[in-house]
């Protein structure tokens, strides 16, 4: 359960969330008939050790309800009081939102990712409040709101995914919306500056695209980067962040170029594989992998990577100056902790 009240969700939001959260998939048995409790915890073990606030436990792979609020309590136990625990939102249909964010409630998770079905096909800007309202009562934690290309809404609703007149009506009305992942109208940095100048006083602004973050830190305040795959950086998010905050931008301004040919490689191949249309899965736990996170199989259906784009990532590493693990590819999709 949460450690705070509903009516204290954004000034609990605002003292806690500082720093960045990564986010974990699922790893699965090697038969994949069951999750790897193994895994996980080696996974939020090494997300804590390199200085994650937080993490996401990705609900977009192939896995049944009871398995996510199993791998979400997993998370919660390993990681701690002091660990924040994300509930992905991210379910079929509004009933099976609602009934898995009020599971997700009782399995330890401290806080939402409030997400869209793909059959959500909204016509209206009623329709989104009256979706996200519903999830958002249905719980008593606090909520991360994320205008979003991926949604759709762009095209029908409003070029930056959810207008802020919108916002401004579900913050008035859903007390426990207190952070606003600022996607909006991506890849404009427009969306996290209107959320920073409209609604930064009220709530929580993320940024959670660290090409973004790095530059836009300097210029306005940001407490945090969440939830993005930080981890295929290590260490680097939160070490950023405590370099912002300190205001130390000429150090913050070195380490956005020395990234910088890992960043190329990371955004070329995604792009190649994703089309802007979805998030490759698979491609987001390798990136982890190369970095000493667990990696191993995944069930159909789900995305697939190959030498290529595994050769690009991690070369573009080696070129920024990191040290990705050695393994052979074959050893990710066996996993660190086989079981």
């Amino acid at each position: 359960m949460a450690s705070y009240q509903k009516s204290e969700a954004r000034e609990w939001a605002r003292e806690r969330l500082i720093g960045a959260v990564n986010c974990t998939i699922p790893s699965f048995t090697t038969d994949l008939t069951a999750i790897n409790e193994t895994g996980i915890r080696h996974d939020i073990q090494l997300a804590k050790e390199h200085g994650f606030l937080g993490t996401l436990g990705v609900s977009e792979v192939s896995i049944t309800l009871p398995e996510y609020l199993e791998f979400l309590a997993i998370s919660k136990d390993e990681g701690g009081d002091g660990f924040v625990v994300v509930h992905h939102a991210s379910w079929s249909t509004l009933e099976q939102n609602i009934e898995a964010v009020r599971g997700a409630e009782a399995a330890g998770a401290d806080l939402v990712l409030l997400s869209y079905p793909p059959n959500f096909y909204p016509q209206s800007e009623q329709e989104i409040y009256d979706y996200t309202k519903a999830v958002c009562d249905a719980t008593n934690l606090a909520v991360i709101l994320f205008p979003m290309l991926l949604w759709g809404f762009s095209q029908r609703i409003h070029p930056s995914d959810i207008p802020t007149r919108l916002i401004r009506r579900l913050l008035d009305d859903v007390p426990n919306i207190a952070v606003i992942k600022a996607e909006g109208g991506f890849p404009s940095i427009m969306g996290i500056i209107e959320a920073h100048r409209v609604f930064g006083d009220e709530v929580v602004i993320s940024c959670p695209i660290e090409g973004e973050l790095l530059p836009l830190g300097q210029l306005i305040p940001i407490q945090l980067s969440a939830t993005s795959d930080h981890e295929f950086w290590g260490a680097t998010i939160p070490q950023a962040m405590r370099l912002l905050d300190d205001g130390r931008f000429a150090e913050v301004t070195e380490l956005y170029w020395k990234m910088h040919p890992a960043r190329k490689a990371k955004a070329a191949i995604a792009q190649q594989l994703n089309g802007g249309a979805f998030i490759n899965r698979q491609l987001w736990k390798f990136q982890g992998w190369l970095q000493g996170y667990n990696g191993g199989p995944l069930r159909l259906p789900t995305q697939r990577i190959h030498d290529p784009q595994m050769g690009a990532l991690k070369k573009g590493l080696i070129d920024s100056g990191y040290e990705p693990t050695s393994d052979p590819f074959s050893a990710f999709f066996v996993g660190r902790n086989p079981v």
